[in-house]
C-alpha cells in the first residue's frame, strides 16, 4: 500500500478553497501567542509586569496573547521579544 502525505493534501485542499494563506496566518499567530505566554510563565512575569516591560498597555498585551486576534504589529512582537530576552525571527520562504 502506498503511503500518502496527508499534510500536502490538506495544503492542496486549502489552496483550492483559496483559504491557505488565512489559515496559515492564523496558525502562526496562535503559535506566537503560545510562545509568548510560555516564556512569560517561565520568567514568572504577570501580565502587568510584561506590559510594563514592553512599555505598552495591558490591552495591547491581551491582544498579543489572544490566539484569534491576528492584527498584531511587528513592533509589538519586537517589544515582546525584547521584554522576554528572546530574539524575533521572520523570513519569507
Amino acid at each position: 500500500m502506498k503511503k500518502r502525505n496527508i499534510g500536502s493534501s490538506v495544503d492542496s485542499w486549502l489552496r483550492e478553497d483559496g483559504i491557505y494563506e488565512e489559515v496559515a496566518a492564523t496558525a502562526i499567530k496562535r503559535v506566537l501567542a503560545r510562545q509568548v505566554a510560555a516564556a512569560m510563565k517561565e520568567k514568572h512575569f504577570s501580565k502587568a509586569e510584561m506590559a510594563r516591560r514592553m512599555r505598552t498597555s495591558r490591552a495591547a498585551l491581551d491582544r498579543l496573547l489572544d490566539p484569534s486576534y491576528d492584527a498584531v504589529t511587528l513592533s509589538t512582537l519586537r517589544k515582546a521579544a525584547i521584554a522576554l530576552g528572546r530574539e524575533l525571527r521572520l523570513e519569507l520562504v
